[in-house]
């Protein structure tokens, strides 16, 4: 019987482009592929032992003859490539129709309801980087007190405001004014807090961030987890992600060493059931600014502390590494790239060196786990038989 399945996801590694990528304008899309051979390559030695380097090609990460761990990728089932996608899928499930997302800004009906419900004036409305416009616009947001508003190629509605003019407490409150007008056709996947502090040319936005998503259409594993009795612990913006629900306990941060922390204090503290963890500077810091430096150091810094994960495995646990999309920092875009997304699986007892192949979607992880612990999953095809090292 087995007692935990630790899941840690590297948000916005992909490991390439997906064959439909030209229709979300990502062909040649490769986040570890391209940032590798950028920077010159990646010292990532405990990923690559799991077979990392068996997945694609990756400068400084040779394949394995001898794997440590089983390895694969994944592919989207679902439309889409944002954060709320890719994780629902994991959780089994598949939306076949992707969230609304809006090139030339949100429509005018929408911004004046906003600003009748909120009282306050909008700025901005149009696609953008977080940064770009915060410094384009702050200046004017901190004489006005209006909210700066923008979104990006992904299902994504984004408040930025001073956190000495708009308290993160009231900003958090609009977001949720935005959540409650973002339904219907409008349901876009996020409303995003993006608080800043700082003065003009020195704007910085502040670890306060909270996401407000749709909840998720059905049962994910979450649920069945919760419900069938088990602890589920989210660290770092898991928690956003299925709108709080289906945890039992709940870990916010926005910081990869932190939740790294948490996940190895939740990993000492909890005995059985799941640990989803989302290591999201990966996607929002770096990624998002195309800083491939960025992306390279956090991938290491992961590495190295990989030992004290896999040292608090016990022989009924199962470890599994993967992504929820792309986010290709070597291309013009700063948005997130349809990619297929690595799945790694080690423990004690899993079957070193397997090969996973390509899987026909993300929820094919989340009905493995169910699988582990003998409840069901709508969609999704469990691959536990393949990682059990059989026994003669």
């Amino acid at each position: 019987m087995y007692e935990r399945a630790i899941i840690l996801l590297l948000d916005g590694v992909g490991v390439g482009e997906l064959p439909d990528a030209g229709d979300y304008g990502d062909t040649g899309s490769n986040t570890l592929a391209n940032m590798a051979k950028v920077c010159g390559g990646l010292k990532l030695p405990n990923l690559g032992r799991l077979g990392l380097g068996n997945i694609t090609g990756i400068e400084g990460v040779e394949p394995e003859e001898r794997p440590r761990g089983a390895f694969g990728k994944m592919e989207e089932a679902s439309k889409g490539k944002d954060s709320t996608t890719g994780h629902w899928e994991i959780a089994g499930i598949i939306l076949k129709k992707p969230f609304p997302v809006y090139p030339r800004g949100f429509p005018r009906e929408v911004v004046q309801e906003f600003e009748k419900r909120t009282g306050k004036k909008v700025a901005g409305n149009r696609p953008a980087s977080g940064t770009a416009i915060i410094d384009e616009l702050g200046e004017e947001h901190l004489k006005d007190g209006g909210l700066i508003v923008y979104t990006s190629a992904d299902s994504v509605f984004q408040i930025a405001a001073h956190e000495g003019v708009v308290p993160p407490e009231e900003l958090y409150r609009h977001c949720e004014t935005a959540r409650s007008i973002m339904a219907g056709a409008h349901a876009v996947a996020r409303v995003i807090a993006r608080p800043f502090v700082g003065t003009p040319g020195n704007f910085r936005r502040t670890e306060r961030r909270r996401d407000f998503s749709m909840p998720p259409p059905g049962d994910t594993l979450l649920d069945i987890l919760k419900d069938n009795g088990l602890p589920v612990v989210g660290v770092g913006k898991v928690d956003d992600l299925f709108a709080q629900r289906g945890l039992t306990r709940s870990f916010h941060s926005v910081n990869n060493a932190e939740c790294m922390d948490l996940t190895l204090g939740a990993m000492d503290e909890i005995k059985n059931g799941l640990i989803f963890a989302n290591f999201v500077e990966f996607d929002m810091v770096w990624g998002h600014r195309n800083d491939v430096q960025g992306v390279k150091a956090g991938l290491e810094e992961l590495d190295k502390r990989l030992p004290d994960i896999k040292e608090r495995l016990r022989p009924e646990d199962i470890l599994f590494i993967t992504a929820d999309h792309g986010n290709d920092p070597t291309t013009p875009s700063t948005d997130h790239s349809r990619e297929y997304v690595p799945v790694m699986a080690t423990g004690p007892e899993v079957n070193e060196g397997k090969d996973l192949g390509t899987r026909d979607s993300f929820a094919d992880l989340g009905a493995t786990i169910a699988d582990m612990f003998g409840v069901t999953l709508g969609n999704g095809k469990s691959f536990l038989e393949e990682l059990w090292r059989r026994k003669d």
